[in-house]
């Protein structure tokens, strides 16, 4: 039976019902796992919250702890659980080619890479048909600069500050947020550029971005024209003109940034910049790995609601529901580059991967997880929309479909960052309400909503109502 157990805050919210009964927790006791914790596993891997949690079982939103406790997981394991926890649909279809074959690697044809790749890039618009398996999004993004670079013939590439595009020695280059940089040599022919933030950066208003919400900034764009954009444009011309050699080999950008709380850029920034770098010879990069396979609803991949095509798309976490794989998806042309010389992928497009991606395709359209994003995400941005307005220290609400980033503030008018002790506290509150929320930004002030693609207007309305209690206990607490 789900043990019910009094959390340190109390809420009127009440979590919406689920009828799946976790399994009983067999294993290790809670300060056993601590200890091995301590002693066995990398330093380097973090966890959350003070006493982290120990996670025994997931149903589609749903999480179960140790004890039984369930908590609504708008964080989907950092945006990979993107059709629900063991989906049945996807667990099913691994568990059948668990039984008839795990790995050959691809120097021998199997069913299921050539099936996978066929239904990928039939969702891609020509002429993005051609796609290269890996297990992970570094490890795609560091093909991208691979094959960029093989291409062109040329070494530079641009990234936007604020980007996360892996840890990798490779893409750390690339990665441009401070906490993630280790301090050894990296990123020998990277160069960033200003981030065009219309809520943190110098320009940007109340039209600029392609969300249902805006900023509270004044504007003095009128129609059709947009001068946030324009200045940005200016300072991307200024990193071309000044820091990089007059060829590139490209340009990579998240269409909305994932790491840094789902910034957006304002509309056409995208489009003018991929014009500017392809006059430089560069190619394109998009890097999906957040804003994938309909997370934005309005449409499939991130870059169409830019109105872009790039010449590169870098794909992974969404794309296996959390089985570790990622992709590379390129032209015909751009890919027989890399097929001058070897370049193998031992565990890239194992048979497992490509089975389970291929039902991760289905769940999306069987479930109408795209629509759903779109649906829910709108509602509930809407909703915490309503909380900005209410708290002065929820500085801005903004995201498109379920990638959702609200930012945290001393005070709407300095923008200053809300100091980590507090912010710490509402987040622990949430979890202790039951709900799983995740952290971002430069100064980790922004909570990052990114559920799994399933969750409902109810689980939406039990999340917001959380957040609002949390809210109120902090000014409760300040008070």
């Amino acid at each position: 039976r789900q043990q019910k157990w009094k959390s340190s805050v109390s809420t009127q919210a009440k979590m919406p019902p689920c009828d799946f009964v976790p399994e009983k927790y067999e294993s290790y006791p809670y300060e056993r796992m601590q200890k091995i914790r301590e002693q066995n596993i990398s330093p380097a891997l973090r966890t959350y919250y003070k006493k982290p949690l120990l996670l025994h079982q997931g149903h589609m939103q749903w999480l179960f702890d140790h004890e039984g406790r369930r908590y609504l997981d708008l964080f989907a394991g950092i945006v990979t659980v993107s059709v629900g926890h063991c989906h049945p649909k996807v667990t099913m279809a691994t568990q059948k080619q668990l039984a008839r074959l795990w790995h050959t690697t691809n120097i021998y044809m199997y069913p299921a890479i050539h099936e996978y790749a066929e239904k990928l890039t039939s969702l891609f618009p020509d002429p993005l048909k051609v796609v290269y398996l890996t297990n992970s999004g570094s490890e795609a993004n560091d093909l991208a600069m691979f094959m960029a670079r093989l291409h062109t013939r040329n070494f530079d590439i641009i990234s936007l500050r604020g980007g996360y595009h892996g840890g990798s020695p490779y893409t750390l280059g690339l990665t441009s947020l401070t906490p993630y940089k280790h301090g050894v040599a990296n990123g020998f022919g990277c160069t960033t550029t200003m981030l065009p933030d219309v809520f943190r950066g110098p320009w940007g208003g109340s039209h600029c971005r392609d969300s249902p919400v805006q900023t509270v900034r004044k504007c003095s764009c009128t129609t059709g024209a947009c001068l946030a954009k324009d200045q940005y444009i200016e300072q991307f011309k200024d990193t071309l003109n000044t820091s990089v050699p007059k060829t590139v080999a490209g340009f990579i950008a998240e269409p909305i940034q994932g790491v840094n709380g789902a910034v957006q850029y304002p509309r056409n920034f995208l489009k003018e910049a991929y014009q500017l770098t392809r006059e430089r010879g560069g190619l394109c990069i998009s890097d999906e790995v957040q804003t994938g396979f309909g997370r934005t609803g309005s449409h499939f991949w991130g870059f169409q609601t830019h109105g872009v095509v790039p010449d590169i798309v870098t794909l992974a976490k969404g794309i296996g529901n959390g089985f570790p794989m990622a992709a590379v998806v390129t032209t015909k042309e751009i890919a027989s580059s890399l097929a001058q010389n070897l370049h193998v992928n031992t565990f890239g497009g194992n048979p497992l991967a490509c089975v389970a991606g291929a039902a991760v395709l289905d769940a999306i359209e069987e479930d109408g997880l795209q629509k759903n994003s779109e649906d829910v995400g709108t509602y509930m941005l809407l909703e915490l929309a309503k909380l900005r307005d209410k708290f002065e220290i929820v500085g801005d609400v903004r995201g498109k479909g379920l990638m959702i980033g609200v930012e945290m503030v001393t005070d709407k008018d300095s923008r200053h960052p809300l100091p980590a002790e507090e912010i710490n506290q509402i987040w622990e509150d949430c979890k202790d309400m039951g709900v799983l929320i995740g952290r971002g930004g430069l100064y980790s002030q922004t909570f990052r909503i990114k559920p799994p693609m399933c969750i409902t207007k109810r689980d939406a309305d039990f999340a917001v109502e959380v957040f609002h209690t949390a809210l109120q206990k902090h000014v409760e607490r300040a008070a």
